[in-house]
């Protein structure tokens, strides 16, 4: 397995080393995966020839189809995404938080959403905005690296999986999780910057890391601003309160995009739903063909 990719190297896992071999090489590709287009992501499984003990290095050959793959961040044959976003340092943002849940929701996997730096926000806001993501469909992990709060209970729900990813802003704290969960990999982390709240990056690739004997979890780089989905139609599934609201189907229209057409069975009386329609309009503007000038 693929378990961290930098520049032109990519460094792989062996299912079972051969006899002084090292069970990880620092690999580069055939180019004749080049040729035929085959990209290799962090994930994937792949085929090593061209072994060399000594210098723990080989190539790889060959990529086994991938069973799902995630765009952003780049992992292949993930089960999990764990969407982290922090209570303050950086300031939560709904907005900015829909999207990365939307973004989460579109790959098709269990999603998960962990709350970080807890210690930062009194018990009575915390069971506001805990109240208050319930209610968009989220049962969140409370967690806080300083006072090891959730660590367990989060380090159980990841072994659980195969391949989880951890994604979400810069600054929220993934690698700072990934400490306390794993404490000898004393990855790098950093503090907010100023006034704008935004966290610095300090993960600069995805790389995974063992979590137990069948699952690993992916750090992944922060961004701050996930794209929305490009299809209007798609975008109703991805919001789970509205999606139980679909299930039965209450509309007449199988086309409906539930902004309060004649027949449209969705209540307009859920928290996002005005985020909804503000990114109605902004993918249908985004989808609008230009005109010539």
């Amino acid at each position: 397995m693929v378990v961290a990719l930098q520049a032109n190297y990519l460094e792989v896992e062996l299912d079972a080393a051969p006899v002084g071999c090292p069970g990880r090489l620092l690999c580069t590709r055939r180019t004749r995966l080049s040729h035929r287009g085959a990209a290799v992501y962090v994930g994937d499984r792949v085929v090593v020839e061209a072994i060399d003990p000594g210098q723990a290095r080989a190539v790889v050959v060959d990529v086994e189809p991938r069973d799902r793959f995630l765009s952003r961040p780049p992992v292949a044959n993930a089960s999990l995404v764990a969407v982290v976003l922090a209570v303050e340092q950086p300031r939560f943002d709904p907005d900015q938080a829909s999207r990365f849940l939307l973004t989460a929701e579109r790959t098709g996997l269990e999603v998960i959403l962990l709350l970080t730096k807890t210690d930062l926000l009194s018990p009575p806001a915390l069971d506001r905005l805990m109240t208050r993501l319930k209610g968009w469909g989220y049962n969140p992990l409370a967690l806080s690296s300083v006072a090891g709060t959730g660590m367990d209970a989060l380090r159980q729900r990841l072994a659980a999986a195969q391949l989880s990813v951890l994604c979400g802003p810069s600054g929220v704290g993934k690698s700072s999780l990934l400490n306390q969960l794993c404490p000898a990999l004393q990855l790098r982390t950093a503090a907010v910057s100023g006034r704008l709240q935004r966290g610095r990056h300090t993960t600069r690739h995805v790389e995974l890391f063992p979590l137990g004997p069948s699952s690993r979890v992916a750090d992944t780089p922060g961004f701050n601003r996930p794209d929305l989905p490009d299809d209007p139609q798609e975008l109703g599934i991805l919001f789970p309160e509205l999606r139980q609201q679909l299930d039965p189907w209450p509309c007449r229209f199988r086309d409906c995009l539930h902004r309060g057409e004649p027949g449209c069975g969705v209540s307009k009386d859920w928290e996002r739903y005005p985020l909804y329609k503000a990114a109605l309009v902004e993918q249908c503007s985004l989808s609008r063909p230009s005109r010539g000038g």
